[in-house]
This record gives structure tokens, C-alpha cells and sequence, in this order.
């Protein structure tokens, strides 16, 4: 099974809210989730980003592949430094 890590969008109209979950890759955005990993709110000034780093190095050290706005994310929190080794390009 491969894991990606992804935004899952909550919230209600015009007010957005986003999970960081892991996930089966085959599985659709808001389809159950393996763990939750954190949360991005970009309604905030400035945006919301909290993260469970010790978790998400987990999934990166066994394979889990980042989604572009999750790599982004990460990469602005500087966990992407402490794992570049094992990060994958998304697809």
C-alpha cells in the first residue's frame, strides 16, 4: 500500500479548513484517513500551520509521498531539512 500525505478540506462554505492527513493513495480526498498529522487554516492572517513533526518523519522514513501544497508546507515549517533523504517527488 502506498501512503500519501494530503490536505483533507473541512470547514463549511466560503470558510476552509484543512487537515494534514496520511492516506491510501488510491483512496479520494476527504476518504478515511490512516492518521491525522495536523492542520493548515488559511483564513488567519498569517496562515495556521500546526504540525506532529515526530509523526510525519515517521511516514516519510517508510515511504509516504507528500502532495505539492504538503511539500510546500513542510518546506516552510523546515521539516524537509531534517528529511531530505527520504522525501519523494509527488507525482
Amino acid at each position: 500500500m502506498s501512503v500519501a500525505l494530503r490536505l483533507k478540506k473541512m470547514g463549511t462554505k466560503n470558510r476552509p479548513f484543512f487537515r494534514i492527513v496520511a492516506l491510501d493513495c488510491r483512496k479520494t480526498r476527504d476518504g478515511k484517513s490512516l492518521a491525522n498529522l495536523g492542520h493548515y487554516n488559511p483564513l488567519t492572517n498569517p496562515a495556521t500551520v500546526v504540525l506532529d513533526e515526530e509523526r510525519i518523519l515517521g511516514f516519510l522514513k517508510t515511504g509516504a509521498v507528500p502532495s505539492e501544497t504538503v511539500l510546500s508546507l513542510l518546506n516552510q515549517k523546515g521539516i524537509i531539512h531534517e528529511a531530505k533523504q527520504w522525501v519523494k517527488k509527488p507525482q
